[in-house]
């Protein structure tokens, strides 16, 4: 046993993670050095930007299987879900694309702008039997010092914090919205959203911030348990 990481960018050649496959082999290098073991990979699926077609991402990942050594981390599909046009019609559809195998998916919203009606969808999401995760939830301008509204979204889906953020590498406004969602536990689990290998060196200072400050049952929890709950369509509590 050992960390699942929620959100990573190592499918290469698709959007603004990895360039190329040599990029990709070593992030997972570098992500099971962290001690990951089970490997989430979201390219983005954000219109007008990064939309790679589906069956790209599909060929993509068979591809990095096929690379992927013993000591590396297994590796899960998913996919970075952008909260606009294109979801909303795959809301519609039922073909949001979610954590494989499970009735969980990994989403992000504009950070300036919270969508009209968030809260109602996330509950219809819930009462159809599916787990929303909220990407980088430190990143979103309406979520700071309104821990009433953070609390009202928590009841619907999971937040998971990047843990560079944690670390202090996203701007000050960020690291102290993550670390707060962490102390008051609103925070349930942690990835590294990484893009390029710097961005592990990013994770291990976040790390290093909870196990000072929370402890090491902390990170435990954050980076093995409540993933592993999530993915088995479970919504952690605080």
């Amino acid at each position: 046993m050992g960390y699942v990481d929620l959100h990573s960018h190592v499918l290469f050649g698709l959007d603004d993670g990895a360039p190329d496959q040599a990029t990709a082999i070593a992030l997972l290098d570098g992500l099971a050095a962290l001690g990951i073991t089970e490997q989430c990979v979201t390219p983005h699926q954000k219109s007008a930007q990064y939309l790679p077609a589906w069956d790209l991402v599909e060929s993509t990942y068979a591809e990095l299987e096929k690379l992927r050594k013993p000591h590396h981390p297994t590796l899960r599909l998913a996919a970075e879900n952008m909260w606009d046009d294109v979801f909303y019609r795959r809301a519609q559809d039922n073909t949001i694309p979610g954590y494989k195998g499970t009735v969980a998916f990994l989403v992000e919203i504009p950070p300036p702008l919270m969508p009209p009606g968030m809260i109602d969808q996330l509950f219809k999401f819930r009462m159809a039997g599916k787990l929303p995760v909220l990407a980088h939830p430190e990143r979103y301008h309406a979520l700071w010092d309104n821990d009433g509204l953070a609390t009202q979204l928590r009841r619907h889906c999971a937040f998971v914090v990047d843990l560079g953020a944690v670390g202090g590498f996203h701007g000050k406004r960020e690291m102290k919205a993550a670390r707060h969602l962490l102390e008051i536990g609103l925070a349930v689990a942690v990835a590294t959203d990484a893009h390029q290998l710097g961005d592990l060196q990013q994770a291990t200072a976040g790390l290093s911030w909870i196990d000072k400050k929370l402890g090491h049952a902390a990170v435990v929890r954050l980076f093995d348990h409540a993933p592993r709950a999530i993915l088995a369509g479970e919504l952690p509590d605080a």
